[in-house]
């Protein structure tokens, strides 16, 4: 049974959060996109999400994962990424701000000059946070080095809670229930503003990695009943399992903020075809669409989420996939700062 936005809201005041961010963020028309693309297309700004100046997606999910720590009276929040992970980032400046103390391991898919620190890692070491940098062995992938990363975190974790210190440990991305509970009340939000100008949605675009925004979003579309379509843009390899995952933490999602679960996996809608060739390798097709919502509306995109996922709606907008006249919005999830990361991440964007 749906909800109305009103007691979707009230469902979440109940639950451990804390206030990080500046909300609603924007909500507005991309005139010369709109008019070029022959639909009505909309952009919701998550890359406005607050106190911290380089915002995105992560911020409302961490209102509830440092909520709850902060209620579990904990001291150290650890949590894992790539080295330019806009996650971590978000976690460091959100426990620092709130007195918890962030241990960050992070994989070097790109490996840093640590003479010359860039962009999210920079930022990490200015907030203070304790980073632990893993470097990729000889053919190890990605998921091996996240899996050894795991490993490292939690034998820290052990010794400072041997110590008498409390520790919380956060996924990567801030997908597990907690944290996929910031989007379901991000798609409460979107929607909410959407009725206030009588606007119906028949399309939202954005980028999935560790996947917590995606269900966080369906689970949303579930509990309220609404009727846009939501895809998502994969910025990696997701592997088999990966919407049998995100369809238990969506439900897990809806239990969490004691709604009855009812996502199944015919509610997800992803596309793989835009990441290539790897996360944190840049393609044309992403720098196509930064220069391009660059060069029409002055936004920026960066060349790891938003990027790839707005060259997934240029592409579909192109091949007819998203019917002329419609009513399109995309979820800039933020992470802009990669524009002035390592070289092999941005690509040739000039």
């Amino acid at each position: 049974m749906s909800l109305k936005i009103k007691e979707a809201k009230e469902m979440l005041l109940l639950i451990p959060r804390i206030d990080l961010g500046f909300f609603p963020t924007p909500f507005h028309k991309l005139e010369r996109l709109s008019q070029e693309f022959g639909i009505n297309l909309y952009i919701k700004r998550d890359d406005f999400t607050g106190k911290n100046l380089f915002g995105g997606n992560k911020t409302r999910k961490l209102e509830f994962l440092i909520g709850k720590a902060m209620e579990e009276k904990c001291e150290y929040v650890f949590t894992y990424g790539a080295t330019q992970s806009n996650h971590a980032m978000q976690t460091a400046w959100a426990a620092t701000a709130n007195s918890l103390k962030p241990v960050l391991y992070l994989a070097a898919v790109v490996e840093p000059d640590e003479n010359d620190i860039k962009a999210n890692l920079l930022l990490d070491k200015i907030f203070g946070a304790e980073v632990h940098i893993i470097n990729m062995q000889e053919q190890e992938s990605f998921l091996e080095a996240e899996k050894r990363s795991f490993r490292l975190g939690k034998e820290r974790m052990r010794q400072l809670e041997s110590e008498g210190h409390k520790c919380m440990s956060i996924p990567m991305g801030g997908a597990n229930e907690i944290g996929t509970a910031g989007y379901i009340s991000g798609f409460a939000e979107l929607c909410e503003q959407a009725e206030q100008l009588e606007l119906g949605l028949d399309y939202l675009y954005h980028a999935t990695g560790s996947g917590g925004t995606m269900a966080g979003l369906v689970a949303g579309k579930k509990l309220l009943g609404k009727d846009t379509l939501i895809r998502s843009i994969a910025v990696l390899d997701t592997g088999d399992h990966y919407i049998a995952d995100k369809t238990v933490l969506a439900n897990s999602a809806l239990e969490y903020i004691a709604a009855a679960p009812a996502v199944e996996e015919k509610d997800f809608s992803l596309d793989t075809g835009f990441y290539a060739p790897g996360y944190e390798c840049p393609n044309e097709g992403a720098a196509e669409a930064i220069k391009l919502l660059a060069q029409r509306e002055g936004i920026l995109l960066d060349p790891v989420y938003t990027g790839k996922a707005f060259a997934g709606l240029i592409h579909d907008v192109r091949t007819g996939k998203i019917e002329r006249g419609s009513s399109v919005v995309f979820l800039h999830t933020g992470g802009a700062t990669a524009l002035f990361a390592e070289k092999k991440i941005l690509g040739d964007l000039f």
